[in-house]
């Protein structure tokens, strides 16, 4: 599709997204849900491949919350079905494209087959450097929070760590995403007006675009469109506009981590 313009000396780093609207996309033309979530897959395979072709480094997807273990068994199960196939299937593309894959969550949780098969994938693309995917699975912001805090805990009483050394990067760093920048933008769809537990922490100064458009109709142009205001704000992470503008470079060194 046409990029007409997109800056690609100015796009964000770290793209997050927040994948609503299956369900209701599935709801609204009397199908089944998980219908909602197969034409979902057909979305992710599209925004990676953008991704990659434009230049985006990192590319976050919230897959599956903490939360989402409370629905019906029959759909839990279906999407568990979905993840695995996904994973089978793609694993050829993302070593042909130097594509890595992490997780971020709680894998104990997720079905033996699932876990290992996530597991060897993550395991043969590691070595990729062009792009990395992150999928969020059995994930929560909050319970990331909570397992840093017990491993701070334990540090500081085994000795291992000073309470005067902790700072924010100390806590980035036992996150579980240390191995990633933070999020430039977040992207939720469906038009739903919150962060439903994700990245607490991380989106800290995340720039976010909600969009009405259901994730199975999330393409090409929606997320141009994404992109394009991302282009249009100006990241000031607490300065003012003459402090930017004197020191462009202040926006990334204000902006967290950084790869």
């Amino acid at each position: 599709m046409e990029l007409d313009g997109l800056d690609k000396s100015r796009l964000p780093q770290h793209v997050a997204i927040i994948m609503d609207g299956n369900g209701r996309w599935a709801t609204q033309r009397r199908k089944h849900r998980i219908e909602g979530h197969r034409r979902g897959k057909t979305s992710v395979r599209v925004i990676v491949e953008m991704s990659r072709k434009i230049g985006i480094r990192y590319l976050s997807l919230y897959a599956f919350s903490t939360e989402n273990w409370f629905r019906p068994d029959d759909e839990v199960e279906a999407l568990m079905g979905l993840l695995e196939h996904y994973l089978v299937a793609e694993q050829a593309k993302m070593m042909r494209y130097g594509i890595r894959l992490l997780s971020v969550g709680d894998r104990s949780r997720l079905p033996a087959g699932v876990r290992k098969t996530l597991e060897r994938v993550i395991e043969a693309t590691a070595n990729n450097q062009r792009m990395t995917v992150v999928l969020a699975l059995s994930y929560s912001g909050r319970d990331d929070l909570v397992r840093m805090a017990r491993s701070l805990a334990q540090q500081v009483k085994s000795g291992l760590c000073q309470p005067e050394s902790v700072d924010e990067h100390w806590i980035s760093n036992h996150l579980d995403t240390a191995m990633v920048p933070d999020p430039d933008l977040l992207i939720r769809t469906s038009g739903e007006m919150r962060i439903s537990n994700f990245f607490l922490w991380q989106i800290a100064y995340s720039e976010l675009y909600v969009t009405p458009t259901l994730w199975p109709d999330f393409r090409e142009k929606e997320y141009l469109q994404a992109l394009l205001d991302y282009q249009r704000r100006r990241r000031r992470f607490g300065r003012t506009d003459e402090q930017v503008a004197e020191s462009p470079s202040v926006t990334m060194e204000a902006g967290g981590r950084k790869s």
